[in-house]
């Protein structure tokens, strides 16, 4: 399944700290209101934004927290998150909407923007050697690239508890702030794991007992009918192109989401949670 258009279908601004907390000194830096904005280090370091997804990073990993601004509205909501920052020396600021924005690039900050350490993908074999015993599923992305579909896909994996995203090692895709952000929390609690070599990557896959199911717009047998495997990886395809051919010949199966045909398709985002779904209910 592809993307749409596809067949599947923070000196000169005073710091402030949060009440009842310690002042914190200023971090270096120009401030959000002069006329640069420090960015955050390049590979290293996300720029993350949005209520839920600052929070997801804080509850699982605050000592990846670098720096955060924040609208003065937000101070009584992030109070656990402030005084983390007053007690190991993180640098936070209380700045207004537009630095906001332009922190984030987004006018759908929700009143924060945090710089905290990527999460390193995992090799696969890394990730095989931590999976429980029992049924599994992951969900392979062959060349889908849009921000926001990966941020929908990312939230419907942590809901149906997906165990990984898998990625081929040419994939341009990350998780940037906008795909964090949509996804509301669940791009902490799926790991993303970076595939070496096609052959190899699926004769590892298949010696941990996993099957692969490529998904098509038609001719695959209905996911709702078909029998499910425990450990299955759901592999959906390229923007506008579908998937790679040779990477569909070799699934064991393939299967399709019948509709009414008043639409040609589900988008990426969508057809990944009906197929997650329909893998819950049997597992």
């Amino acid at each position: 399944m592809a993307e749409p258009g596809s067949p599947w279908g923070r000196g000169g601004r005073r710091e402030r700290a949060a009440p009842d907390g310690p002042r914190r000194p200023a971090a270096k830096g120009p401030a959000p209101g002069g006329d640069a904005i420090e960015a955050p280090a390049a590979q290293r370091e996300l720029r993350l934004y949005g209520l839920n997804a600052v929070r997801a990073m804080f509850a699982r990993r605050p000592d990846a927290l670098r720096k955060l601004y924040l609208a003065e509205s937000r101070i009584p909501d992030l109070q656990p998150l402030l005084k983390w920052c007053a007690a190991h020396r993180i640098g936070y600021r209380v700045v207004a909407e537009d630095d906001l924005r332009r922190l984030a690039a987004s006018s759908h900050h929700e009143g924060v923007v945090a710089d905290v350490l990527r999460t390193p993908a995992l090799d696969l074999s890394d990730w095989l050697a931590m999976l429980d015993a029992g049924p599994q599923l992951a969900i392979w992305l062959d060349g889908v690239g849009n921000p926001h579909n990966y941020g929908a896909i990312l939230r419907s994996a942590a809901h149906f508890g997906v165990s990984a995203i898998l990625l081929p090692r040419h994939s341009t895709l990350a998780l940037s702030g906008a795909a964090a952000r949509v996804a509301e929390g669940g791009a902490e609690a799926v790991p993303e794991v970076r595939l070496g070599r096609p052959e190899n990557g699926l004769a590892q896959l298949r010696g941990a007992g996993f099957q692969l199911a490529a998904t098509v717009v038609a001719g695959g047998q209905s996911v709702f009918d078909a029998t499910l495997p425990e450990r299955l990886v759901l592999v959906l395809g390229a923007e506008g192109e579908g998937m790679d051919r040779e990477l569909a010949q070799a699934c064991e199966m393939r299967l399709s989401i019948p509709g009414t045909g008043a639409v040609e398709s589900l988008n990426v985002a969508a057809a990944s949670a009906v197929l997650m779904a329909a893998w819950r209910m049997r597992h």
